[in-house]
């Protein structure tokens, strides 16, 4: 089969090749997947660089997400030949002809959900779902607070905010993403680069602050958002977009009554647990409601895979990059 792959860790533009390599064997509870669209993620430039949480063995293949027809399957798996699926992978992989799935980390696709919206919900909106459903318990009259509201999760963390009755404060860095955010649900926009922000969200909600804060961002940016959390507030930490792993006070944590919350949304799947996959079908089902409708920025062929990937890294996407085979 034919596949991106990196045989050295390093910048996407010199480290990933297109190449020829053997396709893989479904082994126990695995199925093999024809590829048919996968989405980048941010994650996919880190894989690549070596510096993502799970280091992927060289060579590797990129892409941690993908949607296709199954055409082969091992022994215990849940699939069948023909079935249409999507699956995550913490070590890539995705970025080929045909990638694995296994039992814990993969599902059936509806009919009324196409190959691109597949591509695109699954990571992001799984993400943003468990992290304001099961770790934040976001309350419906509650203020929530998108950090990087107009990347993927940001996008989605709007979507199913509103759906879930809060309202919705966006930041982001430009009124073209503010805008997108504003189409998407947000009742409040916030210009981080232009705004004081700790004072906007203050003015917002007449002084009380956010009751649930959701960041995949960290730096600069939480440093201020942790001095407008509500009495009782929950920060959900999501990732560290900016690069900066921060810090924060333990006696602003006493003092406000808050919680800072962690949501490494992988590890539901790596653990077995059954919630990734309710939350999938749940998300399904909103979709065909119309609560929810995944944000692709642009949707480009596997021969510029390059080309997504830097979209996303100089940060001029919105929503998702899919990538169609």
């Amino acid at each position: 089969m034919q596949a991106w792959q990196f045989d050295h860790y390093g910048h996407y533009s010199d480290a990933l090749h297109w190449v020829e390599r053997a396709a893989p064997i479904p082994g126990e509870g695995q199925a093999l997947v024809r590829t048919r669209a996968m989405s980048l993620n941010f994650p996919d430039l880190l894989i690549i660089q070596g510096r993502y949480q799970h280091k992927a063995p060289l060579p590797a293949v990129p892409g941690v997400e993908g949607v296709g027809v199954v055409e082969a399957v091992g022994p215990g798996s849940k699939f069948k030949v023909g079935d249409r699926a999507v699956g995550f992978s913490h070590a890539g992989g995705t970025l080929a002809d045909s990638f694995l799935v296994n039992n814990r980390s993969a599902w059936t696709v509806p009919n009324h959900v196409s190959d691109e919206q597949a591509a695109a919900l699954s990571v992001t909106y799984g993400t943003s779902y468990f992290g304001l459903v099961h770790r934040a318990h976001l309350q419906a009259g509650e203020t929530l607070l998108v950090l990087g509201a107009a990347g993927g999760v940001g996008l989605a963390a709007i979507q199913l905010g509103k759906a879930m009755g809060a309202i919705v404060i966006a930041c982001a860095g430009d009124a073209t993403k503010l805008a997108v955010c504003r189409s998407h649900g947000a009742d409040h926009v916030i210009n981080y680069r232009e705004e004081d922000l700790v004072e906007r969200v203050k003015a917002v909600t007449g002084g009380l602050g956010a009751d649930v804060i959701y960041d995949p961002v960290g730096g600069d940016i939480f440093d201020q958002v942790k001095r407008c959390v509500a009495w009782d507030g929950r920060i959900v930490i999501i990732g560290f977009a900016s690069g900066r792993i921060p810090a924060i006070e333990c006696n602003r944590i006493l003092l406000k009554n808050m919680a800072v919350i962690g949501l490494a949304w992988g590890q539901y799947l790596d653990r077995g647990s059954r919630l990734p996959e309710q939350a999938q079908f749940l998300l399904y089902d909103m979709l065909a409601r119309r609560q929810i409708d995944p944000v692709i920025y642009r949707v480009l062929p596997f021969s510029e895979i390059k080309e997504g990937l830097r979209l996303i890294e100089s940060r001029e996407v919105y929503g998702k990059v899919v990538i169609t085979r």
